[in-house]
């Protein structure tokens, strides 16, 4: 395990350790774990947002056509 240093504003220092102590972790976990999280190599797929993720492919049968159709029927 690697030890690392960092200058963090101690009010922000008092806050992540009333956070980590609730929820029963240590500050170097949380940090780690967010770092890990972070620095982790992404793929195109887990860069969207899950909302976007949970409607991908749902319009692959749509007439385009017909949805511009549509559009500039109800804008003039």
């Amino acid at each position: 395990m690697s030890k690392l240093t960092l200058s963090v504003d101690s009010r922000v220092v008092s806050r992540a350790k009333r956070y980590a102590k609730q929820r029963g972790a240590s500050v170097s976990e949380m940090v780690e774990a967010y770092l890990a999280a972070v620095a982790k190599p992404s793929s195109p797929a887990t860069r969207d947002a899950p909302i976007l993720r949970s409607v991908r492919g749902s319009l692959k049968k749509a007439d385009v056509q017909r949805y511009k159709s549509h559009l500039s029927a109800k804008y003039r």
